[in-house]
């Protein structure tokens, strides 16, 4: 969490300006199981430093999840995401990239 929070460029006096974009739920491609997953943990330890957090889930038809806003437009989401956590590389991300945190380094599933 900590690289993720430092991509923001998170300060203990700025955690109100940032937004952390998480850039679908599932963990594997093609999978549509969410609820499970261990990017909650991630968006819930986020969340109690103080700083928003905003999901893209096309899967979702809800307007918010565990009380994070639920974005329908990928490019509204890609504004106004600071940093964005993404499981694994996606093509969808790759105009910005700059701003994308993952461990997926060799851009597989």
């Amino acid at each position: 969490m900590h690289r993720i929070l430092q991509k923001a460029g998170f300060k203990s006096d700025n955690a109100s300006s940032i937004v952390v974009g998480i850039y679908r739920l599932t963990m594997k491609a093609g999978s549509d199981n969410f609820r499970q997953s261990s990017i909650q943990g991630v968006m819930k330890r986020i969340k109690a430093k103080g700083i928003k957090v905003v999901v893209y889930e096309p899967a979702l038809s809800e307007d918010e999840f565990y009380g994070s806003q639920v974005i329908s437009d990928l490019g509204e989401f890609k504004k106004l995401s600071h940093v964005i956590v993404a499981n694994r590389y996606s093509e969808e991300l790759k105009d910005v990239w700059d701003k994308v945190y993952t461990r997926d380094l060799y851009k597989r599933d």
